[in-house]
């Protein structure tokens, strides 16, 4: 019954197979949310591959539904052990994103792991099934090897993250003594570098929304008609333009944050972004007075997602009457979220663009939310991941993507961190989604750590 006990349990149920084996299984369900036809799929999720695993290891589970039409249900397990014993929530989703089954080489599939060296492959093997099991299966080390887990235990598990999370802060909101408790620990996101543990407290807004020019029904000869109609796409262009200037240096005066304080800096001054399997750093893009960290994880940023004028695959010679950008603003805390749109509402007609029309998209947006790195609770896990690790962890103030950690902290009200087991170049959302096999180790033997240290002393003083 000790710490190294624990760890031994969590490393040879990984070395055993079985670990692979468990995560094939989630990867065989096809819990694609943005597909309608695969609704079924969702709930099934929660029945067939977590309740039973939840079940074995002393876990209430109830499926609920989700307030929001058409989303997938929620599900809530607890282990109580004693009232007097802190609570520790820990989330994840069980939905994916869209398989794209076509774009995926030769020998792999979405729906079925593929182990290939150092590596597995499957959707949802780094977004985000392979994080939730891994903290579902160092919380039965800790059972195994103590008994008891030495503190109460909360899991949320919704199938919508994917869409947005609709329905998950009303869900939170009207459930707030369901899912009490005394911190957040959760996983999703990629670590910094590979080899190095990686926390963060918080995480980038993200909203995202179609800019369209819409001139007129239909195309029109551009012969006939060039020099006398309106380009869609030229104007579109033209007013895209104006938001960033050519090095992507966002020109929209409320899109540029003030949050970015010493402190921040001081956070992110040392942490490594280049390598790792993803793609070479352009150093001349984004705000040029910052250093990278400061731009992905201190500063906001515009993207083009899409664009379309016309029928790209088989141009003709006529002017289109129509023209569409979707595009997304990632932005940190201090950036006024309800202010966002009808400031580039106001950027554009200063800048005679008002035959722009800004669409947002559905349920596409999430807040900025940000926690101290001297919070108790930062200190108590980075001191935990530190003595199984041997290594000081990468601590972010926040995430630079987006996730519904606003739930947690504004809602619920809880300090909360979160300990990512992908990397950066896991293709997540991408084809050929992959997860690292000596991440994942570490990672479950990292969770088993940290869950044995709050079950032991009941966390920070």
């Amino acid at each position: 019954m000790t710490r190294a006990s624990a760890l031994n349990t969590a490393a040879r149920y990984f070395d055993t197979g079985s670990f692979a084996r468990d995560l094939g299984e989630l990867v065989a369900h096809e819990t694609e949310s943005q597909t309608p036809d695969k609704a079924a799929e969702l709930p099934r999720y929660l029945e067939q591959a977590l309740i039973p695993r939840l079940n074995a290891l002393g876990f209430t589970c109830n499926i609920h539904p989700n307030p929001a039409q058409d989303a997938g249900p929620f599900l809530v397990a607890e282990r109580i052990e004693d009232d007097t014993l802190p609570t520790v929530l820990t989330y994840g989703h069980g939905d994916v994103i869209r398989a794209q089954t076509d774009q995926w080489r030769d020998g792999l599939h979405p729906f079925r792991l593929v182990d290939e060296g150092d590596r597995l492959y499957g959707r949802g093997t780094a977004d985000n099934k392979v994080q939730h099991l891994i903290n579902i299966l160092a919380l039965q080390a800790v059972i195994d090897t103590r008994g008891s887990l030495g503190f109460n235990s909360r899991f949320l598990i919704e199938m919508g993250e994917e869409m947005g999370s609709p329905g998950l802060s009303e869900f939170c909101a009207a459930n707030r003594g369901v899912l009490a408790a005394d911190v957040l620990i959760a996983s999703d996101g990629p670590r910094l570098q590979s080899d190095t543990p990686t926390m963060f407290m918080g995480a980038r807004g993200g909203i995202s929304f179609d800019l369209i020019v819409d001139l007129r029904e239909g195309a029109h000869h551009s012969g006939n008609w060039g020099g006398l109609l309106a380009d869609p796409a030229m104007i579109l262009a033209q007013a895209l333009s104006t938001i960033t200037d050519a090095r992507g240096q966002i020109q929209v005066p409320e899109w540029q944050t003030t949050s970015l304080t010493d402190d921040i800096r001081l956070a992110l001054r040392d942490l490594p972004l280049k390598g790792d399997g993803g793609p070479e750093i352009d150093e001349d893009w984004g705000q040029a007075d910052l250093t990278p960290a400061e731009r992905v994880f201190g500063w906001n940023s515009f993207a083009v997602l899409a664009m379309k004028s016309g029928v790209p695959e088989a141009p003709v010679n006529a002017i289109s009457g129509h023209a569409k950008a979707a595009c997304q603003l990632r932005f940190v805390v201090g950036t006024d979220l309800d202010d966002i749109l009808p400031a580039l509402r106001r950027h554009l007609d200063a800048h005679g663009f008002e035959a722009v029309q800004i669409v947002p998209h559905k349920r596409a947006f999430f807040s900025a939310t940000r926690l101290s790195p001297d919070h108790s609770w930062v200190r108590f896990v980075a001191h935990s991941l530190e003595e199984t690790s041997g290594k000081v962890p990468h601590i972010l103030p926040n995430l630079a993507g987006s996730l519904p950690n606003e739930v947690f902290a504004d809602i619920l009200g809880l300090p909360t961190v979160w300990v990512p087991h992908s990397y950066r170049g896991c293709s997540q959302h991408a084809p050929n989604e992959h997860v690292l096999k000596s991440v994942c180790r570490d990672a479950l033997t990292l969770m088993t750590g940290l869950f044995w240290d709050i079950g032991h002393t009941g966390g920070p003083a």
